[in-house]
């Protein structure tokens, strides 16, 4: 496990630029953290290191937003809004999680029962006038 303070958006983002370069396909990532922690920055700072130049924001209501980047196929998942799993079922989610995409997931528990594990899990802990954040690599493929 991996412990990191973080003062800023811009070490957020570099943080999130950081774990990209970690990461190979098939890989899930679990964004845990309170609202306004980062978790929706550090995927900002992911995307980014692969190339992404536009606007990130998180998928709230749409709950997936996908990203061709770097020959790389990510999904970006917030769960927030999720009260029933089968919501998650009537979009496939199922059929997101391939061998060659990468998935980063905000809000996990909300999936609990239907998300696949994950390979990676981010929680992030607001704590004053900074964040901890503790990264755990689960699987031995990333």
């Amino acid at each position: 496990m991996n412990k990191y303070y973080i003062k800023n958006e811009t070490e957020m983002m570099a943080l999130g630029a950081e774990l990209n370069k970690t990461v190979t396909a098939p890989c899930i990532i679990y964004l845990i953290g309170k609202l306004g922690a980062g978790k929706t920055t550090l995927v900002r700072g992911f995307l980014q290191a692969l190339g992404h130049k536009g606007k990130v924001k998180s998928p709230t209501y749409t709950i997936v937003e996908p990203y061709n980047l770097a020959g790389r196929q990510i999904y970006h998942f917030d769960l927030y809004r999720i009260t029933d799993i089968q919501e998650l079922e009537n979009i496939g989610i199922r059929d997101y999680f391939s061998s060659s995409a990468i998935s980063l997931i905000e809000w996990p528990e909300n999936g609990k029962g239907i998300l696949p594990n994950a390979d990676i899990t981010c929680n992030i802990k607001i704590i004053k006038d900074h964040r901890e954040v503790l990264i755990k690599f689960i699987s031995l493929n990333v």
